[in-house]
């Protein structure tokens, strides 16, 4: 009998040993595969606010730190996403991008590239539906691919303004596309917003093309819904949904729509006139929202509500703004290098201004504020990796700022061989930066 428990013991232990081992190795799965392949399917992430957990090296160039880099067949403003072992990105070609002047011969096109070594795996083009806006002005200044691609994983969708929104399978085959307006704003600068996902539909931002925001069916692109609005066709910002609504800035106001019927529950005012380019932020039910021009302005609304909010919900409001990047909300305070290149820091809780510092002047290894180019300095809006911001400026490399109320530059780097515009807010992954310029997608990581 004795020998017949010890066996049955012996038996037990390995058994026990056996499920520990396995959930050991399920554990390590699952933990590897969610900090080593989190997707970012959208502008500034899964979550639309820019943020990642992981880390990334502080110096890179043509030498150092580069993974892979993949050339272009024409430049865009819009940012990279990624799907699994894809990186998918936008650009334009064969108009007004030093290959030709026959607006006629334009294309756009969704390119799928392969994450680990930066090959090509297709290239989708799009003939644009004519006649489109004249490459002069500050249309220019971020040309015909500006809107960042979406996924849900299984489709890709694109927005290519005048010539509509787009499905494409994994695989580059067109499901379906869809128009939603050819017209012109009065400036003739295009359009830059980018489309978002809400359950079984896409939102399209087309106050430029169509004078509406339009939501369509993902599986067919028919329209659900199309939510009018006059006077608004220069608003270039990318909505945000949160606390079950669909949140986008426009001249003077912020609203809040129903994202299933496009329907308006509340708005807000505040000084914000013109046109309008920066995203908003959410965080704890406060809403931050920057922007405008000529008439600049910051505030911090609390959600809630309906009809005017402005008076009942406004915490504060500032002059200071950033015209087009968006902020990034971290540990109290929001950070931003605007359009100017100042770097900013704002007190969340009440609107301070802890810091305002000239990026160009005091960065790390450059004398003097000088800058290559015409233009604003910087178009993209940064990225939170780290505790770190990576903040590209279009013609001076990217800065790595450190995201605390103590401004500090660690890092800038630059690209030897390419002096083109980088005007694409960067992707995240799997301790990976990817960053796109008008000539080249890269990829950076030790």
């Amino acid at each position: 009998m004795a020998k017949s428990h010890d066996v049955q013991l012996i038996c037990k232990y390995r058994v026990s040993l056996h499920l520990m081992k396995i959930l050991f190795l399920l554990t390590t799965v699952v933990l590897f595969s969610v900090h080593a392949d989190a997707d970012w399917p959208r502008l500034r992430g899964v979550n639309g606010d820019g943020k990642a957990d992981g880390s990334l090296p502080f110096k890179w160039s043509d030498t150092e730190n580069l993974k892979w880099k993949a050339t272009l067949p024409g430049p865009g403003s819009s940012s990279p996403i990624i799907i699994g072992d894809k990186v998918f990105i936008t650009c334009w070609s064969d108009y007004a991008d030093g290959t030709g002047d026959d607006m006629s011969k334009m294309v756009r096109h969704l390119i799928s590239i392969n994450k680990t070594d930066g090959k090509i795996i297709w290239d989708k083009t799009v003939p644009a539906v004519q006649p489109e806006d004249f490459a002069n002005g500050m249309l220019m200044e971020h040309g015909y691919a500006s809107s960042t691609p979406v996924s849900d994983g299984s489709s890709v969708f694109v927005f290519f303004g005048k010539s509509g929104a787009l499905a494409f399978d994994m695989d580059g085959k067109q499901l379906w596309q869809t128009s939603v307006g050819t017209n012109s704003n009065r400036k003739g600068w295009g359009s830059a917003s980018s489309p978002i996902l809400h359950k079984d539909t896409v939102i399209i931002t087309a106050y430029d093309e169509g004078g509406a925001m339009v939501a369509l069916d993902k599986k067919t692109g028919k329209q659900i819904w199309r939510a009018p609005a006059d006077g608004l066709d220069t608003i270039y910002s990318t909505p945000l949904i949160s606390g079950g609504d669909l949140i986008i800035p426009v001249a003077s106001e912020v609203w809040g729509l129903n994202p299933d019927s496009g329907k308006l529950r509340w708005y807000a005012t505040y000084n914000m006139g013109g046109n309008v380019s920066p995203g908003v932020t959410v965080v704890d039910g406060t809403l931050f929202v920057t922007g405008g021009y000529p008439t600049a302005g910051t505030a911090a609304i609390r959600l809630g509500g309906k009809g005017d909010i402005t008076a009942a919900n406004t915490l504060w409001s500032i002059n200071s703004a950033s015209y087009i990047p968006t902020p990034i909300h971290h540990e109290g305070h929001l950070y931003v290098v605007n359009d100017a290149g100042f770097a900013m820091c704002i007190e969340a809780k009440t609107g301070e201004e802890i810091y305002r510092e000239r990026v160009m002047k005091n960065s790390v290894g450059q004398s003097g504020g000088g800058r290559r180019g015409g233009g604003k300095p910087f178009y993209a809006s940064p990225v939170l990796v780290g505790g770190n911001l990576y903040c590209p400026s279009r013609k001076n490399g990217v800065f790595v700022i450190a995201a605390k109320p103590t401004f500090e530059v660690i890092a800038k780097n630059t690209f030897a061989s390419d002096s083109s515009q980088m005007n694409g807010t960067p992707a995240f992954d799997a301790n990976r930066l990817y960053l796109r310029s008008d000539r080249a997608l890269y990829c950076i990581g030790e």
